[in-house]
């Protein structure tokens, strides 16, 4: 059973819809008690760092993620789900996240490009080398971003980058059962659900 998380700041029907598309029996949850089953846990989010870590306090999940990694259960985190997997984030002030993978999200920096802060559409993302979500030979193909911060994090742990400012960002991130992606695979068409299929399959194998 795959376990989307309910915490009030995410868009729950369209991750469940692309799950299920992609032949996903998924259950969504708001609660610690339905994580104990699971074979795997998705956490989709939207909005602020702080919020979404205060949601997850609130609901008690922060122990039970905890628990669920330590089992070796994989963790997906999808855009702000993804952002909270990190250590710290300066987002309204200096915040603590479930610290899953080593790292902190930082405000974004256009630094004298056109480029826009939120950035919103579709940007190219370039792989960096084979894994569990992605193959190198897909690079270059555009997925879909809503972000004003961004996960800065060790490039041993960087799968995927996408290009803004001036530079290579995180896109994506997997630290041994714990995966993350920046953009909306549920959003992205055809190779989002490709990304939610390598997640299935990993499962499987």
């Amino acid at each position: 059973m795959l376990v989307v998380v309910d915490i009030g700041v995410n868009n729950l029907a369209s991750v469940k819809r692309a799950f299920e598309r992609v032949g996903a029996d998924v259950h969504v949850a708001s609660g610690p008690e339905f994580l104990g089953d699971a074979k795997a846990i998705v956490l989709p989010g939207v909005g602020a760092f702080a919020d979404g870590m205060a949601k997850l306090k609130k609901q008690n999940l922060v122990s039970a993620l905890h628990e669920a990694s330590a089992r070796g259960v994989p963790i997906l985190g999808i855009c702000l789900g993804m952002q909270l997997l990190a250590e710290h984030s300066d987002e309204g002030g200096a915040c603590d996240g479930l610290g899953l993978v080593e790292g902190r999200c930082i405000r974004l920096d256009p630094r004298m490009t056109v480029d826009r802060v939120p950035n919103i559409g579709w940007c190219d993302v370039e792989i960096a080398h084979d894994s569990n979500l992605f193959r190198a030979k897909n690079s270059g193909q555009a997925f879909y971003f809503a972000n004003s911060f961004h996960f800065d994090c060790d490039v041993q742990h960087r799968t995927a980058s996408f290009r803004f400012g001036g530079r290579d960002l995180t896109a994506a991130v997997e630290c041994g059962n714990i995966f993350g992606v920046q953009f909306h695979p549920e959003k992205s068409q055809d190779v989002g659900l490709d990304v939610l299929s390598a997640f299935i399959r990993r499962l499987e194998a």
